[in-house]
């Protein structure tokens, strides 16, 4: 007698008397994921999987590593079977893992998933994607709602695979091909067709051995790639790497890190340097602090990586602190190379012509002129001691990051500012007319030399409101939006602008800018700019494969430590005149 129980799920496996239930732990599908350089395949090896190894090891609840509540039981036996990892599960008897064992006797709770770790990674490619390959260190098995891999569940109730000498002689062929699809899911509605097409020109054990190929075959070709939303992310070495990064970033600029990289806050470099080696499979017993950062830093471990990438982080936030708020007022793109870019401006058109009944629809045109400029490579290289490594010095490190990181803001403030001060504060020439940026003919130059109030203003809104499309007759309605001046004028303006807002009708100023201060403008000049995503006067650009500061490091050839490199590719230029207005200041 054969009982198939399909309406709900059982796990026919769950002994209570014993405390165990047998279940599929994994069947090493591909798993799709990303680093810092972007999405790849994982795979996992399972060939050389020790098995025996398994044996002991915790069963958790979710892969919560929190505590002892956590531990819900452990493995108490192991094996390989057709390419999954099937695992027997002993509960603990603990009462405070009752509500989930429960679960799982009556059939709720029935995903697994493995948490494991990988000593050493083998990188290809494949169709142009990345792959990674590596033999997995299994450290945990975990019940889970929902398990990243379909087939890695408890094992439900199911037929046994009948021997491949001894069937019932009562049994027909379709009762046959029942139990071995009931033991097969795999096996489809196409193979159960074959072997009954057969007839019996197959025996019944060949028809039971064509069924375990088929079913094999199946969960060996089995190429689309899992999304593993259930993986044990804390596991991962990019994300182990990237959370002690951010520990070490945030003890070198005092701030508070995020719970995930909380536990490395009390990681010291030497502490970093153990576990990197580690990681790598390198043994670290009996080394000092120095052996060990001797051996991280010249070995195949992670440790260079993650000084980079705390560096960077370090780097990035001091970069982005310093902005000048010239930025504010320029257009930002990316450019591929370091050839010259090319900013072509397109005219503006004067309007739909009408078109009677019969007539012609005409073609209208435009006019063009194109402005350009080029990326510059700008670097600065300094270095980590062996004795600031020792001593764990992680402030000299910082104070590096946090220099290098304001003076690539620094370079990108003075190559904007130069624009605007070149030729003793005319600008750049324009390759459309071969006339300064600010320039009378332009009309965005005052003729008169004034401080900022409300009738300076409104001339310079006046100004731009009235600028002329490429055709020099159509209006492009310029808005002005920024008002851009140096420390000598910032209190003034602030009075200025803060009128808006007066006690009295009489003392409105109604004219609405946002005030930019940059401390690098020297002198009472100031200037009226447009939204650049409108009207965009000058503009910047990073390479595309490396926007903003990078910070790149080696082994210390001429010091005995770590040399860091900053490398910043950045380029400017004015590209057009009509969103701007100067006035040279009283």
């Amino acid at each position: 007698m054969i009982h198939i129980r399909a309406a709900e799920f059982r796990p026919g496996t769950y002994d209570p008397d014993a405390g165990t239930v047998e279940a599929v732990a994994s069947t090493f599908a591909p798993v799709k994921r990303r680093d810092t350089r972007g999405p790849y395949l994982e795979r996992l090896d399972p060939a050389g999987l020790d098995t025996s190894a398994l044996i002991g090891l915790p069963v958790l609840d979710g892969h919560r590593q929190g505590g002892a509540r956590d531990v819900v039981g452990s493995i108490a036996a192991a094996r390989m079977e057709d390419g999954r990892l099937v695992v027997t599960i002993r509960r603990t008897s603990a009462p405070d893992a009752e509500p989930i064992w429960a679960r799982v006797a009556d059939g709720t709770l029935k995903g697994v998933s493995i948490g494991y770790g990988v000593q050493q990674w083998r990188e290809t490619t494949e169709g142009g994607q990345r792959v990674r390959t590596g033999r997995p260190v299994i450290r945990e098995v975990s019940i889970v709602a929902i398990p990243a891999d379909p087939q890695a569940i408890i094992r439900q109730e199911e037929t046994t695979m009948p021997k491949d000498t001894t069937t019932p002689e009562t049994e027909d062929r379709a009762a046959l091909i029942a139990r071995c699809r009931a033991a097969h899911p795999a096996l489809g509605d196409e193979w159960a067709t074959r072997m009954e097409e057969a007839g019996d020109v197959l025996t019944d054990a060949e028809v039971i051995a064509d069924a375990r190929e088929t079913a094999q075959a199946a969960r060996q070709t089995r190429t689309a790639p899992v999304i593993r939303t259930a993986a044990p992310a804390a596991d991962d070495p990019a994300v182990i790497r990237t959370r002690q990064a951010e520990a070490l970033a945030c003890r070198m600029m005092g701030t508070a890190p995020s719970e995930a990289a909380r536990p490395f806050m009390g990681y010291g470099l030497a502490d970093h340097a153990r576990e990197a080696l580690a990681a790598a499979g390198i043994a670290t017993r009996g080394l000092g602090a120095e052996d060990l950062l001797t051996r991280a830093m010249h070995g195949t471990s992670d440790f260079p990586a993650l000084l980079t990438e705390s560096g960077n982080r370090t780097l990035a936030s001091a970069y982005q602190a310093a902005q000048s708020p010239l930025k504010a007022i320029a257009r930002q793109r990316t450019a591929n190379d370091f050839r010259a870019l090319s900013v072509l401006k397109l005219g503006t058109f004067s309007g739909l012509q009408k078109v009677s009944e019969h007539g012609e629809v005409k073609a209208m045109t435009t006019g063009e002129a194109k402005e350009g400029y080029a990326l510059e490579t700008f670097a600065g290289t300094f270095a980590l001691s062996r004795k600031a490594l020792v001593n764990d010095d992680l402030g000299a490190f910082g104070r590096w990051g946090e220099m290098m990181g304001r003076a690539a803001a620094e370079t990108e403030a003075a190559q904007l500012l130069a624009l605007l001060t070149q030729s003793s504060g005319a600008g750049p020439m324009m390759g459309e007319d071969g006339k300064r940026l600010f320039h009378a003919d332009h009309g965005n130059l005052s003729s008169l030399a004034a401080a900022p109030d409300v009738d300076t203003l409104s001339v310079a809104r006046q100004a731009l409101r009235t600028m002329k499309g490429l055709d020099g007759k159509t209006p492009i309605n310029v808005v002005p939006r920024f008002l851009l001046v140096g420390p000598a004028l910032e209190t003034e303006a602030e009075k200025l602008l803060a009128s808006i807002y007066a006690a009295t009708t009489d003392d409105v100023q109604p004219i609405r800018l946002t005030l930019l201060v940059e401390p690098r403008l020297t002198g009472n000049g100031w200037y009226v700019f447009a939204d650049p995503a409108t009207a965009p006067v000058l503009e910047y650009a990073y390479l595309s494969s490396a926007p903003g500061p990078q910070l790149s490091s080696r082994d210390g050839w001429d010091v005995l430590g770590r040399e860091f490199r900053v490398v910043l590719d950045f380029g400017c230029g004015a590209t057009d005149w009509r969103g701007a207005y100067r006035n040279p200041g009283a």
